[in-house]
């Protein structure tokens, strides 16, 4: 395996702080990284054009330099739906740009951890979506789990749709994004006994999730094996 892409039961689950997390675990493992950011919208005006915080945040945590446009090709400034912030701008999401870009990242590290934008079946154009990329890049899929009410039923029809479309689901992390949650341990506990694939972590509610601590919670080997 030469790249993840990151995707959630939902938007705001903490895909980003886990991808960064990700990309400093293989540096802990000597193992040089760089992460993605295909598509993103609500960036904003940065020295090389519109810019996206999760996509700085990636390549602060990555392990080798590379361009901003390889790390987020598709920029799109309003906070939407990209589907609807491209098309408010004429422009096409193509998977041929995500793909180059993701092989020259591949040609600078050892393992690329692509981020995705929203949820899994976040629509990308009238005949894309972000559940296409995987198959398109060839990589597995890791699953973050928003730790909140309503994330069971989330999560399991997440996990049944990736592998419904012939992808591999390489694991999942809970991520706990609400500290109050009821039954948390029991939540946990039924996820990992009805997702048919491994846990990568449980991450606690941190006040600042760095990557280097967010990767003490991780696990690495079922993705490396």
């Amino acid at each position: 395996m030469s790249g993840v892409l990151v995707t959630g039961t939902d938007t705001g689950v903490g895909k980003t702080e886990i991808a960064c997390g990700l990309l400093a675990a293989f540096k802990a493992r000597g193992i040089t990284a760089v992460g993605m950011k295909p598509i993103a919208a609500g960036c904003v005006p940065g020295d090389d054009g519109l810019q996206c915080n999760d996509a700085i945040k990636l390549m602060a945590a990555s392990g080798v330099d590379a361009p901003y446009a390889e790390v987020n090709p598709y920029a799109l400034a309003d906070p939407i739906a990209p589907h609807i912030a491209a098309g408010q701008i004429g422009v096409d999401i193509r998977l041929g740009q995500i793909r180059d870009a993701y092989r020259a990242l591949s040609a600078r590290a050892e393992q690329v951890v692509v981020e995705g934008v929203g949820g899994w079946r976040v629509p990308l154009g009238p005949s894309l979506a972000l559940s296409d990329l995987p198959n398109a890049l060839g990589i597995p899929v890791l699953l973050v789990v928003g730790l909140r009410l309503g994330c069971l039923n989330h999560s399991l029809l997440t996990a049944e749709s990736i592998r419904a479309r012939g992808v591999r689901l390489a694991g999942w992390v809970a991520n706990e994004i609400d500290p109050d949650m009821s039954a948390k341990d029991e939540n946990i506990a039924t996820l990992a006994a009805l997702i048919d694939a491994p846990t990568l972590g449980v991450v606690p509610r941190l006040d600042l999730p760095k990557p280097e601590i967010v990767a003490e919670y991780l696990n690495l080997d079922p993705l490396l094996r």
